[in-house]
């Protein structure tokens, strides 16, 4: 189970049943994590939140303060983030751009490119002749390195390491660098190397990570100002309680900054910034039992909160007792203990929760479902069954207009 905060249980009990569900956004709760997440963080590496976790303008605008700028993966996101947090600086990844989309990003004067292929490098370097003349476009080259044993062990999704269609292969990588370094392209401007492996490694295996990825682009000759070594930093699912060790991870990357004083480090975590600040509120629809086992449909699912279906787990969840029944017919309520929490999908597989200790609940009872904030709403199928959509509540905004 996982208790909201007094702020968020009051907003989630105050609001009526049609309006529900809703995502509540703990503004606050986010600036003060971003803030410790950076005070944890050695000045010589950047942090850019990866606007893929969650971009509600709210939320980009609650990090700004506490992040150097915004990395965006595709067109779309390119002009939304530009939009919401404009004037700060941002880096354009991801494979399969296209012409249009890096169009768009050499006119908005994007700070960075991360270059996922061979061709996508000349495609850069003709519209970088073509579109931004007099300015030499800087670009990070995209590499699928191999890792140290064992060091993705504790992965939920690698995307390095192994096939992939992310990056280049090592041995591309290499030629690619040497041609950005010697000249061959020359709209564009070599900045340094981009590896991004994994999600869900704790600090430790962050830590590997990073070393393999700074030896590896340092072992070539050639001058590199930048390093990223990417986001995935772990959220458990199974223990909201458990928090990334940002503390050991900055003394670590400090370290490493030291043993390189000519390299400033990138990170570019997205989950591990906003999952805490997030909150899936909604009403228990009805109890039924089913061959043996308890269910409570709620309004909702994972139409909205895609998550626990994407990655196989049980959200974690707290139940609001509501003791007002406004309907002439009786309640349906749990016998046992243990209730699993589906959604209204016309399929098995919408799920949030199985098992939920939550005795006694009763249609008319709330769930809210934490570590929200990221990867919710904006990863869902919103249009399957047509229900309606969730409300957005921003709590304690703030006051300076940061």
């Amino acid at each position: 189970m996982s208790e909201p905060t007094p702020t968020v249980r009051d907003r989630v009990l105050s609001l009526p049943a049609a309006e529900l569900p809703a995502y509540i956004y703990d503004l606050a709760a986010l600036r003060d994590h971003a803030a410790a997440v950076r005070t944890a963080l050695p000045e010589r590496v950047e942090v850019y939140y990866a606007a893929k976790a969650n971009p509600e303008p709210e939320i980009l605008g609650a990090l700004g303060p506490y992040v150097d700028g915004y990395e965006v993966s595709s067109g779309g996101e390119l002009a939304h983030v530009a939009k919401a947090v404009p004037d700060r600086p941002l880096a354009f990844g991801g494979p399969g751009k296209t012409p249009d989309e890096v169009r768009a990003a050499l006119e908005l004067g994007v700070d960075r490119f991360h270059v996922e292929s061979e061709y996508e490098l000349r495609m850069l370097a003709e519209l970088a002749r073509r579109c931004a003349p007099g300015r030499r476009v800087a670009v990070l080259v995209r590499v699928n390195l191999p890792v140290p044993d064992g060091a993705l062990a504790g992965s939920s999704l690698a995307m390095g390491g192994r096939p992939t269609p992310f990056g280049l292969d090592p041995a591309q990588a290499v030629d690619v660098i040497r041609a950005l370094a010697d000249g061959t392209y020359p709209h564009l401007e070599l900045l340094g190397v981009h590896a991004h492996l994994a999600s869900g490694l704790e600090a430790a295996e962050q830590l590997a990570v990073a070393e393999s990825v700074v030896s590896w682009a340092t072992g070539h000759g050639v001058p590199l100002a930048e390093v990223n070594i990417g986001g995935g930093m772990t959220v458990d699912y199974t223990d909201p309680e458990h928090r990334f060790d940002w503390s050991g991870y900055g003394s670590g990357l400090a370290r490493l900054t030291e043993a390189h004083p000519e390299l400033t480090l990138r990170i570019e975590p997205g989950r591990a910034l906003t999952a805490y600040c997030g909150w899936y509120a909604t009403e228990v629809l009805d109890v039924k039992r089913s061959h043996g086992e308890e269910f409570a449909v709620v309004r909702g699912g994972t139409h909205h909160l895609r998550t626990p279906a994407t990655k196989g787990h049980d959200q974690p969840c707290s139940v609001l007792k509501v003791d007002a029944w406004p309907h002439p017919w009786p309640r349906s309520a749990a016998a046992g203990e243990l209730v699993t929490l589906a959604g209204q999908l016309c399929t098995p597989k919408d799920v949030l929760a199985r098992r939920v200790p939550a005795p006694g609940l009763r249609a008319g009872d709330r769930v809210v479902f934490s570590l929200a904030g990221a990867y919710a709403w904006n990863i869902s199928h919103h249009d399957f069954l047509m229900h309606p959509g969730p409300g957005f509540h921003f709590l304690n905004p703030s006051t300076t207009g940061l």
